[in-house]
């Protein structure tokens, strides 16, 4: 059966010698997987840019429950980018963003709610000038759709080593909205990131090492 969705791309593997199988939440279904024929084909390169991680897609796609793999039968860009690819701090954001998520997102419970939350935070990113907090930010609300989201600093602290500065700022950024004018320092940046990615950890034990946090350190520093 046929159905229109949006969709957040979230990774795309080699498939044969043309093809590839691409990782789409979808605000209908959650994460679904899709194969498409001949897209690395010299003469449909420029197709692939739809599939290329974060993505923001309008889709009319095939579904049968229980199936491991669909198709997709159209597809356009719901947003395009205006700044993320040629911003650095902006790239660099996205890439950290697109990592927490293909680590994180597993389910498809409260898939529409989510799948809202992504596009707009990924199209607040692309317009907004200051971004230094954004990541901060994306990775307390985030939570609240995994299922441990904090409603105040104690439930992130939480035992965890935190200077008052860091307690204080934390307050702020739980009730924050993604353009709030928060002033904070590099060191503090540095201190209240390693504060959410513990706390991160102890709910997700797959978590691991975040390839992408050396280099938005050295982006954002």
């Amino acid at each position: 059966m046929l159905h229109k969705t949006r969709g957040v791309v979230f990774r795309f593997t080699k498939y044969g010698d043309t093809s590839i199988i691409v990782n789409i939440f979808t605000e209908l279904f959650g994460m679904q997987s899709y194969i498409v024929n001949g897209v690395r084909s010299q003469s449909a390169k420029s197709r692939i840019a739809l599939y290329q991680p974060l993505t923001l897609l309008d889709l009319i796609v095939y579904h049968r429950e229980n199936a491991n793999i669909m198709r997709i039968k159209e597809i356009k860009c719901l947003y395009p980018y205006h700044t993320i690819p040629t911003d650095i701090r902006k790239s660099a954001l996205a890439m950290f963003i697109n990592e927490v998520i293909n680590k994180t997102i597993k389910e498809e419970s409260h898939a529409q709610e989510l799948c809202e939350f992504l596009i707009q935070s990924l199209i607040a990113l692309d317009q907004q000038s200051k971004v230094e907090n954004f990541h901060l930010l994306f990775l307390i609300k985030l939570s609240r759709f995994l299922g441990f989201g904090a409603q105040n600093k104690n439930e992130i602290v939480a035992g965890r080593i935190a200077s008052q500065e860091a307690e204080a700022m934390l307050e702020q950024l739980v009730s924050a909205a993604y353009d709030a004018p928060l002033v904070i320092s590099n060191t503090l940046r540095r201190e209240l990131l390693d504060v959410l990615l513990r706390f991160y950890a102890d709910h997700i034990e797959t978590l691991g090492e975040m390839k992408s946090v050396q280099v938005l350190r050295e982006v954002m520093s």
